[in-house]
């Protein structure tokens, strides 16, 4: 498994390089002003990161549980993913309604578009953080 130096590496990283991106995108997207978009990307980063240290050691003792490793197929990689940005979803709804007084609907869609964004983006992310930075145990199931 991964060490808590390592999981705050990946945490971010992963965080500050989805902020670059999303930030300008979503000001583009939505038609809102790029402070406004930073201001509840920067809040949204800051919980995300919390929630992915805490998500991700929660994840990698239920797979080293029943799967005796922490090696992700692509199809968890995929569940991964996708129960990440659900739990995110229900703590952020309301903070982007409230900040850019919009309606809930409205603060779903984009909360939405942005979990969509995320999604492939942390697949992405994890892939190659994987690559850069594998763990020991998956060398020796390679050579088996």
């Amino acid at each position: 498994m991964r060490t808590a130096r390592d999981r705050i590496r990946h945490a971010i990283s992963f965080e500050i390089i989805g902020l670059a991106l999303i930030t300008p995108l979503g000001a583009w997207a939505f038609h809102m002003p790029m402070h406004d978009i930073g201001v509840v990307g920067l809040v949204g980063a800051t919980i995300a990161t919390l929630w992915n240290y805490f998500y991700n050691v929660g994840f990698d003792h239920v797979m080293q549980r029943l799967r005796e490793s922490t090696r992700k197929t692509t199809l968890i990689r995929v569940l991964h993913a996708i129960m990440f940005e659900v739990g995110l979803l229900f703590v952020l709804l309301p903070l982007f309604a409230w900040y850019l007084s919009i309606s809930l609907w409205r603060a779903f869609l984009m909360d939405v578009s942005f979990a969509l964004f995320y999604m492939g983006y942390a697949f992405v992310f994890n892939w190659a953080y994987d690559r850069l930075f594998p763990l020991p145990e998956w060398q020796k199931l390679k050579v088996a």
